[in-house]
């Protein structure tokens, strides 16, 4: 199993972004939401310029966009 290690939310969005996400929409604060519209899949993300997003949360925004961790980190 490959190690988490932490992200910022840019460096979530830009291997997003090379999944098919396209951003959809702002959220409440400074969450955003990313749509893929081959999978129907949306992704909240915590974007704070400047701090990395949580191991857990960033775990948990893998799952939601249906990837497993070795996956989302060869994007």
């Amino acid at each position: 199993m490959t190690h988490l290690h932490s992200m910022t939310a840019s460096e979530v969005i830009k291997r997003l972004k090379k999944a098919g996400f396209v951003f959809d929409r702002y959220a409440k604060g400074s969450h955003e939401i990313w749509y893929n519209p081959e999978t129907k899949r949306r992704v909240t993300i915590p974007n704070h310029p400047g701090t990395d997003i949580p191991k857990g949360t960033l775990n948990a925004i893998i799952k939601e966009a249906g990837y497993s961790i070795e996956d989302f980190l060869e994007l």
